[in-house]
């Protein structure tokens, strides 16, 4: 939150990911307080519009190594993803 990725980031982030990208995003109260929806999250650029704008909406954790980006939910997810990292 202190230091959020800007759309670069982001961008790169995405590049990595294994995850839907729209799963960046938190559907959370201030989603939900914002009036976003589905629709406006569903492609790349619209996700990092939007996490560029509204950082706290941004999914964590995201575990990012050389070749693979992953949103770290549930927490295995990371232990295996480490397990594999070479």
């Amino acid at each position: 939150m202190k230091t959020p990725p800007d759309a670069a980031a982001l961008g790169a982030i995405i590049d990595k990911l294994e995850d839907p990208v729209t799963n960046l995003v938190r559907r959370d109260s201030l989603y939900q307080k914002l009036g976003l929806t589905d629709g406006d999250v569903a492609t790349r650029e619209q996700v990092i519009a939007t996490l560029v704008k509204h950082k706290a909406l941004l999914q964590r954790p995201v575990v990012v190594t050389a070749k693979k980006a992953i949103i770290g939910r549930p927490k295995e997810r990371i232990t295996e993803l480490l397990k594999n990292v070479k």
